[in-house]
């Protein structure tokens, strides 16, 4: 793949990992307040107080900040590798294209 290539797709992934990481965090972050400042948490969602475990809702949300942050650093990856590769003028004489000089 091309070196800008890889910075672009490396930077639509990191976008991606940000978007993932903003609804997460809107997500939980309620029942993240519920488990620190007290002994049971409640999803209000449906309109209705319904007990949920607060130990599957904090593993829940680990899981789903290591997807963005793994998606934010494959970004990262991906960046650094087209950054860091051989540039396009290191392309052979036979994958270039436009005109051909003889």
């Amino acid at each position: 793949m091309s070196d800008i290539r890889l910075v672009m797709v490396g930077s639509v992934v990191i976008f991606a990992g940000f978007y993932v990481a903003s609804i997460g965090g809107s997500q939980y972050s309620q029942m993240a307040m519920q488990a620190t400042q007290f002994d049971d948490c409640y999803d209000y969602s449906t309109g209705t107080a319904v007990h949920v475990n607060c130990a599957q809702v904090e593993r829940d949300a680990l899981l789903y900040l290591a997807l963005a942050l793994s998606l934010i650093g494959g970004g990262g990856y991906a960046i650094f590798r087209g950054i860091k590769g051989r540039w396009d003028q290191n392309v052979k004489s036979g994958e270039m294209l436009g005109p051909k000089y003889d």
